[in-house]
């Protein structure tokens, strides 16, 4: 399924990032996140960059192979140290449907 508005390419956009920012945090190489999870270095790529829509399926091996939970990926402000009342709240999805 193709993105359809600006808010859902903002979505990928910031998916991206927190897997970028999280996968930096732990000094993983694209490579050794896609052994981790079984996506491969360019989907993965694509996914960092807001460029590829993502399955449920790849993100909960993307979340596995990074150590964290599903929706600390989803989260608005993915910035580190933050409590979970400071980081703000995560997007609603059940407004895209």
């Amino acid at each position: 399924m193709a993105v359809q508005t600006k808010r859902e390419q903002q979505m990928l956009n910031d998916l991206g990032l927190a897997i970028r920012k999280q996968r930096n945090f732990l000094k993983l190489t694209l490579a050794d996140l896609s052994v981790k999870c079984g996506l491969s270095k360019p989907a993965l790529s694509e996914i960092e960059n807001g460029k590829r829509d993502i399955r449920i399926t790849s993100l909960l091996r993307i979340s596995s192979g990074l150590g964290v939970k599903m929706e600390e990926l989803l989260r608005k402000d993915v910035s580190k140290g933050l409590s979970e009342d400071e980081a703000g709240d995560g997007y609603d999805l059940s407004e895209m449907m």
